[in-house]
């Protein structure tokens, strides 16, 4: 056992390259060639993560509208409170035109305003699914044209990784990886989910991620997707879980592990090995060209063959067997069932097909794949074997 304070003193930042901008000028393409297609004149970019992954803009959501409108064709504009310009331009990394509104004016009106004036083909505005409604809705009563939602377009782009997204997420997933099993080795008897969480987070800004979200669960409450509010203190024997996540030029990182805090009972290993052959056949599942439903129903189909569930009842698979990952935590694609997208190659998606079995424990064992035109390929290696959920084994 190591201490956690002596096993922060092992990690140090790593370094990664930013998406280029001549990345981002071919997603921005990219996005206008489909507006053609369709016949929008425009996509309103808010300030989220579809704002940062066309431009590479990193802007808070607030009261006030902030972001960028993309004409089917030519230089997109910014859109920005007149106080606020400085810091865009300071931020700014694809070039564009800049619209700025004063307190006291209607920016809804100056958007509508600013698209009327594009010498782009098409008619009305697409929405960044992102768009709060109080945003939405103003601009509704003020463009000329349809205004429809961009996220079909923007989902179709985003969800299909390119080969420096899959670096960054690749080289996300290896500290994270280090972190869990750092996280393994400072386990002792009494210490709190509390201390373990401090670790994660400082073990990830240590690693030179900013620290997304920390997870840790002991014994009953691992039974719970997503925990319960109070703290847990570590005794022997008992299930413990694990879910952690940072972010590297913004990609994000996910991995869960779900093991035993001394010897496996019978009915732990029972458990664990259901959840990871659930987890296999989901990964073997995952091929071109077949749906993110059927990922999730290969999955599911091991619990319920061993008379867990079915569907959604617990004991068994209470929720989707994975989720996309990438610049958010939880996006396009999902695993679920009743989704009909087929898997391409670039597609990150996590698969997590949690067992819970309600007032005794649960198993969640969460990897994410990237895929290949061969098939799936794990970021890092998942567990194998519950005594030594660290070791390797081929994909």
């Amino acid at each position: 056992m190591i201490d956690f304070a002596t096993a922060l003193t092992g990690f140090s930042p790593i370094v990664a390259e930013p998406i280029s901008l001549r990345e981002f000028s071919a997603r921005i393409a990219a996005l206008q060639s489909k507006m053609l297609q369709i016949g929008t004149k425009a996509v309103w970019l808010d300030a989220s993560s579809s704002l940062t992954y066309y431009t590479g803009l990193r802007l808070g959501l607030s009261e006030r509208i902030h972001g960028a409108l993309v004409p089917a064709s030519g230089p997109l504009i910014y859109v920005s409170p007149q106080f606020e310009v400085p810091k865009l331009r300071a931020m700014m990394q694809v070039e564009g035109g800049v619209a700025a509104w004063e307190e006291h004016e209607n920016p809804y009106a100056l958007i509508a305003a600013e698209g009327a004036k594009m010498a782009a083909p098409g008619a009305g505005l697409a929405l960044d699914p992102a768009t709060p409604f109080v945003f939405a809705s103003a601009l509704m009563a003020k463009i000329e044209g349809p205004v429809i939602s961009a996220q079909a377009v923007i989902e179709s782009q985003r969800q299909v990784k390119s080969a420096a997204e899959i670096a960054l997420i690749q080289t996300a997933m290896n500290a994270s990886f280090a972190v869990q099993k750092a996280v393994q080795t400072g386990l002792r008897s009494g210490i709190s989910t509390t201390e373990v969480i401090d670790f994660i987070l400082a073990a990830h800004v240590a690693s030179g991620l900013k620290p997304l979200f920390a997870a840790a669960q002991f014994g009953e409450a691992t039974a719970y997707p997503h925990g319960v509010p109070d703290p847990q203190h570590l005794q022997t024997g008992d299930m413990v879980l694990f879910d952690m996540g940072g972010t590297l030029h913004g990609y994000a990182s996910d991995i869960t592990r779900t093991y035993v805090f001394g010897t496996p009972t019978t009915r732990q290993r029972q458990l664990w090995e259901l959840e990871r052959h659930a987890q296999s056949a989901g990964f073997a599942a995952a091929q071109i060209g077949v749906t993110c439903g059927a990922v999730d129903a290969a999955a599911r189909r091991v619990l319920t063959d061993a008379g867990l569930g079915p569907d959604y009842q617990v004991p068994g698979l209470p929720h989707r067997t994975g989720h996309g990952l990438g610049l958010d935590i939880h996006e396009s694609p999902y695993i679920v069932a009743g989704n009909e997208t087929p898997l391409t190659q670039g597609m990150c998606f996590s698969i997590e097909p949690m067992l819970c079995v309600y007032g005794e424990c649960g198993v969640r064992l969460e990897d994410i794949v990237y895929m290949t035109q061969t098939g799936p390929r794990w970021f890092v290696p998942p567990a194998e074997r519950l005594d030594d959920p660290f070791a390797n084994r081929t994909n």
